[in-house]
């Protein structure tokens, strides 16, 4: 085991978990699904058909569309078996959209993972002195 200081303290702590990242090795399991069983979208189509259907100006109705995507729900096991099946430029774009995540250093480099040093550095700016700011 490696030991570590936490955040400034000068005592030594045990790091009891392993540094080491390794991602988890999925099987695809069967045929290709088809594409739309991927996502559950019913949602956000009742809010866009009700967005449409207001009197809102045409500007607040395009944010209100944007917002209403986050209703979509993704099958990220369904996703895998159909990124298994996909094409050189579907992985691609799968995994610039985060559908699946191949590897940690990818993860990093698409902005999916904040690295430990920000999360350092956010912290001790709002706790240096042992309170929330």
């Amino acid at each position: 085991m490696t030991q570590f200081t936490m955040f400034g303290d000068e005592s030594p702590v045990e790091q009891k978990y392993s540094a080491k990242i390794e991602a988890p090795i999925y099987e695809p399991k069967g045929p290709k699904p088809h594409i739309l069983t991927i996502c559950n979208d019913a949602k956000t189509r009742a809010l866009v058909r009700e967005i449409d259907d207001s009197s809102l100006p045409e500007d607040e109705k395009a944010f209100l569309r944007l917002a209403a995507t986050r209703h979509s729900v993704f099958n990220y096991e369904t996703a895998a078996n159909y990124y298994a099946h996909a094409t050189p430029e579907m992985q691609q774009l799968m995994e610039r959209s985060a559908l699946v995540i191949i590897d940690f250093d990818s993860a990093i480099e698409n902005g999916f993972v904040k690295l430990c040093e920000d999360i350092k550095t956010q912290f001790m700016e709002e706790y240096a002195d042992g309170k929330a700011t």
